[in-house]
Formats: C-alpha cells, structure tokens, sequence
C-alpha cells in the first residue's frame, strides 16, 4: 500500500511539472481535485435549531480552456450548537439525572450533522493575478441537503436512546439546496501551491422526514417547508492534473 502510495505522489507531481509553463503562457484546461474547510453561520429557519456549523467538503471538476468551471461541491457539516431545549426533559429522573441500563448517571451529549452536495457551474476571471488561470472565481449551484440532530451516549447504554429510538429525537431534515461562493482561485505557475478561497452562502428548503418527536408526543410535526440558511467562507487547496507536453527536438 505505502508503495502505492509514493507512486500516485510522484505521479501527480510529475504531471503537474510537466504544464508549468502552459499555465504561464496560456489559458488551460484541466481537471480539479481540492478539499476545502469552511466556517458558517446560520439563519432563517435553521438558526431556530443550530448554531455555528464547520464544513469539511471537496471541490471536483473541470475547468476549460475559457476558465470555465464544472463539478461537484459537497460538504460534511459538523458543529455542536444544538440550540433545541428540553429534548430529554422527560427522561430525567427526580434527581435531575439520566440513568444508563446500570442505573448509573449516564452522559447525553448532542450535536449538529449534515451533508450537502450540489452540482457547480462558474467561472474564473484573470484579475489580479499572475496568470490567466487565476483570478476571481464565482460558482453557484444546486442539489441536496440534509440535516440532523446527532444524539450520543459515548460507551453508556441508554435504551430509549439507542437504535431507532434516536429517530425521535433527531430532526432529520431533507431538501433541495442552493449555492453561491465568490472568491479568489490561485493557479500557481510553479504547478504546486494551488489554493481557493472566498464567501460561501446556502439555502435549504427542506422538510421533516419524522412523524413525530419523542419529546414533544402531542405537538404534530410541521410538514411546512423551511428555508435553512447558512452564510461564511471557506478555503481550499486544489490538485490540477495536467496533459504531459510532447517534448521538443531541435537539429542543426
């Protein structure tokens, strides 16, 4: 495996070496590969249920030889501002205490998870840079979202919160998603330190997927649709994986 390894590292420097001056020289075409993190703030509907959210995501695709992009963007969504209170209220004991199987105080912990991916279409515009393969780069896009409560209780056992029983407590939410990201996309003629960064911006509009919710039996479950939005930045670093240029022979 780690002979696997050394040998798609060298690979992918050795393509990427190979076009340094293509980059320099012209506007190129090339595929992308880059991981991004991302920090974002919610509002509107979601707001209601969570709080600052991280991203952990990549951006994949192909951008032309008119520096426009086409791909695939999606993101792990992670966080632990769970802004829902009482959801355990009627578990707790007269002691105030949540107890595991063993009848010892358990540990409930919770947590904000979710996933988007979305199809991205944009462009890159040559403005200060060093090259016409940087510059401003926008992209919008659409596709799905989903989000959740994650409920844990580490290594303790709490049987009405194991298994299905955590579906009654978890928000799960679904729906098509939209975004937008405006920045700056680096394209090094050196080939090696590539890097985008800029303001990201979601909109959800999603519905529960639950019937009902444990803690609340009596309340029916809104079957509205909401608007989940998200707004920050985020900053990547990217592969490009060039074509080998035929090499050139001169005679006297």
């Amino acid at each position: 495996m780690n002979k696997w390894i050394i040998f798609l590292s060298f690979s992918i420097i050795h393509l990427v070496s190979n076009a340094q001056r293509n980059v320099k020289d012209s506007i190129i075409g090339t595929p992308w590969i880059g991981v991004h993190y991302g920090g974002n703030w919610t509002a509107a509907d979601l707001a209601e249920n969570y709080g600052y959210m991280s991203h952990v995501g990549f951006l994949a695709g192909y951008k032309t030889n008119k520096n426009w992009f086409l791909g695939v963007d999606a993101n792990f969504m992670f966080g632990n501002q769970v802004r829902i209170t009482g959801l355990f209220d009627h578990l707790v004991d007269s002691y105030g205490n949540i107890t595991d199987i063993n009848g010892d105080i358990a540990k409930v912990l919770v947590f904000a998870r979710g996933f988007n991916a979305n199809v991205a279409i944009g462009k890159v515009f040559p403005v200060l840079s060093p090259n016409n393969n940087s510059g401003i780069f926008v992209h919008v896009g659409m596709g799905y979202l989903l989000h959740k409560i994650r409920v844990e209780t580490q290594d303790q056992v709490v049987p009405v919160l194991e298994l299905d029983y955590k579906k009654g407590y978890d928000r799960l939410t679904i729906g098509p998603n939209f975004h937008e990201f405006v920045g700056y996309s680096f394209m090094s003629n050196g080939g090696y330190f590539n890097f985008y960064g800029g303001f990201y911006f979601q909109q959800g509009l999603t519905k529960n997927q639950r019937t009902i919710n444990f803690d609340q039996p009596d309340v029916p479950v809104s079957t509205a649709t909401k608007l989940d939005v998200q707004y920050g930045f985020k900053i990547g670093w990217f592969i490009p994986f060039y074509k080998r240029l035929p090499k050139d022979y001169y005679f006297d």
